[in-house]
């Protein structure tokens, strides 16, 4: 099936019925390799690891008295599994647990392993907790390359903006001007958007015209911040990179893509837009 057929059959953008009772059938997954085929990947060579940061920030049940439980909940989907869950229904899966009984938090987070899991088609972890243990906020490390005073024409992805120097270097750089649109809805997406690299110095001026031109770019947060790690990858070739970025929530839920050369997993960085 195309991805425009994919999308088109999803819940978003539709009008769908609020259900409250538990149904893993609301999961609608999206296969990974359309977007991996539309930018030469094949899942047995991919050239990164990583993984989907979720968080979950309306998760309620009711115990077998009828007394609803309220927690958060982080899910982290590995960007090996064969789908992602498209957001608004992973948003109402959650919603069914809200007036549906489960004998304990284990039983909660047992169903949330197996219905995920199922959905990604490949591993997923699951952490949920209290809301008076709820992370605090933090920030990235590194160089913020927003106060660059640059004049700005493109607005749709432009990998040719990237461009090197001469000198070797190893440097985190973030920006706050990462701007995506869903690709149903046209809704905005806003996110901060953290670079380390160890390679031929990567001209900051060029990556924030680079980062700003996908502002009027529709796409879901992981095939975004995946084309955005390939054209660094193919276009700057450093030795080693990592692309991490935080989404401002949506309904409930933010989607915390991270893509890497070298390493499949990285800490869940709360920050003040989240």
């Amino acid at each position: 099936m195309k991805e425009d057929d994919l999308i088109t059959q999803s819940p978003l953008g539709q009008g769908t019925e609020y259900v409250n009772s538990y149904d893993p059938a609301l999961l609608y997954p999206i296969p990974r390799d359309v977007n991996w085929k539309a930018q030469g990947i094949e899942r047995s060579t991919l050239p990164f690891t990583g993984v989907d940061i979720w968080n979950a920030y309306e998760l309620s049940w009711l115990n077998q008295r009828g007394k609803p439980e309220v927690r958060l909940a982080e899910f982290r989907v590995f960007a090996d599994s064969k789908n992602i869950v498209e957001s608004k229904s992973f948003k109402l899966y959650l919603n069914s647990f809200n007036l549906s009984k489960f004998d304990s938090e284990a039983d909660v987070k047992k169903h949330l392993l197996t219905d995920l899991s199922e959905a990604a088609g490949g591993r997923v972890d699951v952490r949920i907790y209290h809301p008076d243990q709820a992370p605090e906020f933090g920030q990235f490390t590194g160089f913020c390359i927003d106060n660059q005073d640059v004049e700005i024409t493109q607005y749709t992805p432009d990998p040719e903006l990237l461009v090197t120097g001469e000198d070797d270097v190893e440097e985190v750089l973030y920006s706050h001007l990462l701007k995506s649109n869903c690709p149903v809805t046209g809704q905005p997406d806003w996110a901060t958007l953290g670079i380390s690299y160890c390679g031929k110095e990567i001209d900051r001026e060029g990556l924030l015209k680079y980062i700003i031109s996908y502002r009027e770019h529709g796409d879901f947060h992981e095939q975004c911040v995946e084309n955005i790690f390939m054209h660094i990858w193919e276009r700057c070739q450093p030795e080693s990179l990592n692309v991490y970025a935080r989404y401002v929530r949506r309904g409930g839920l933010d989607i915390n893509p991270f893509r890497s050369s070298d390493a499949d997993d990285i800490d869940n960085l709360r920050l003040s837009r989240q």
